[in-house]
């Protein structure tokens, strides 16, 4: 009988074969486009194009809104997060600083950074100065985490370099009650436009919000309070400081700096 471990390596290896059979199909479709005559080619190409820019950022992952355009990132075979989330109260508070007080949350803004080096996929992980990270040697592309809500914890090496690209990570301890993951998961739903949702296991919080070189850490989950120090948080640092262009990965829909509700 096969242990757990190996049947979520097999579940993990099945995602990968999903991604690479589509990726394999777009350029299939690709190819016989450009066999066709000259005009009906150029009508194809601009059809093309129009889908693939749809599917960069747009709700194409279900309830997970994953990008499944695997040019801007990778599942890398983590198991999406397609519950239906609550939906969250209106912010009553949106200063930053007096957000994370009232919610109990560390605020920690342009920390060092670490550094920005490729290193390849599966290498051991790097020694960072914030749990979780915030900046420092990451995966080499195109594995960087897909954007999107999960299930399961990323790597490290994986969703750093995401940070990298001006997202936003929404991260909880996986012994949160579910009715608390769910709120996250609401909120989340409202800015999920290169933002991030998972479990961390390894962190030291109840819930943590990061952006290149920033941290809010709360050792608690208060409700309506978290929910809205995150949103400050992304407010204030969603799509800046990671040295790279947030549009460099193409994303449609809401966003931590002009959420949909």
């Amino acid at each position: 009988m096969a242990t757990r471990k190996e049947e979520r390596e097999a579940l993990r290896q099945r995602r990968l074969d999903k991604e690479a059979e589509q990726s394999s199909t777009n350029r299939r479709r690709l190819m016989i486009a450009y066999g066709v005559g000259a005009v009906v080619a150029i009508v194809v190409a601009v059809v093309i194009v129009v889908i693939v820019s749809g599917a960069g950022g747009s709700n194409s992952g279900g309830e997970a809104h994953i990008n499944l355009n695997v040019s801007y990132g990778s599942t890398n075979g983590i198991q999406p997060d397609e519950r239906e989330g609550t939906s969250p109260p209106a912010a009553k508070v949106t200063d930053l600083q007096t957000a994370a007080k009232q919610a109990g949350c560390k605020l920690e803004l342009q920390l060092k950074d670490e550094g920005h080096e490729h290193i390849p996929p599966g290498s051991p992980t790097p020694d960072y100065e914030t749990d979780p990270p915030t900046s420092g040697p990451h995966v080499e592309p195109p594995y960087q985490q897909a954007d999107g809500a999960y299930r399961e914890t990323p790597e490290e090496i994986d969703y750093v370099h995401s940070l990298e690209h001006g997202r936003m990570e929404v991260q909880y301890a996986p012994n949160l009650p579910e009715a608390d993951q769910l709120q996250l998961k609401g909120l989340y739903d409202t800015m999920y436009g290169a933002t991030l949702l998972f479990p961390n296991d390894k962190m030291p919080y109840a819930v943590a919000a990061t952006t290149w070189t920033n941290l809010m850490g709360c050792k608690t989950y208060k409700g309506a309070a978290t929910l809205a120090a995150i949103r400050a948080f992304g407010k204030a640092t969603w799509g800046k400081y990671g040295g790279e262009p947030v549009q460099a990965f193409k994303f449609t829909g809401p966003t931590p700096a002009e959420p949909a509700a």
